[in-house]
């Protein structure tokens, strides 16, 4: 017996191309009611599978007011990369990444030291 046996034809799954739109694949895995969908590419390449873990992770970063005081940031740092910052209209305006806080009080910690 070979892998064969269990396949499910291509015909028969629900898929999505690498030219959808977050929107396509979240409205097919919920429709379908699928955890996790393949994505191919044009020429029905196996590009990878996209699950609802995935976009959740996508849409995870939570945004800080350009006003927001730096203990703000930290605690949204800790769990993130990088925090987006928005205007007091909520207009993405820039993300602080991570890396620049660690090195800000790396430096600071230099000087103090010195």
């Amino acid at each position: 017996m070979n892998v064969a046996f269990f396949l499910t034809p291509k015909k028969d799954v629900v898929y999505e191309t690498i030219n959808s739109t977050m929107r396509q694949a979240l409205e097919r895995m919920e429709y379908h009611r699928y955890t996790a969908i393949p994505i191919i590419d044009e020429e029905g390449k196996y590009v990878g599978t996209i699950t609802e873990g995935d976009m959740l992770w996508k849409l995870k970063n939570t945004p800080l007011h350009v006003s927001s005081d730096i203990e703000d940031l930290i605690s949204l740092a800790v769990n993130q990369n990088f925090v987006p910052v928005v205007d007091d209209n909520d207009v993405f305006i820039g993300i602080i990444k991570r890396s620049e806080i660690i090195q800000y009080y790396y430096n600071k910690s230099l000087k103090v030291s010195e």
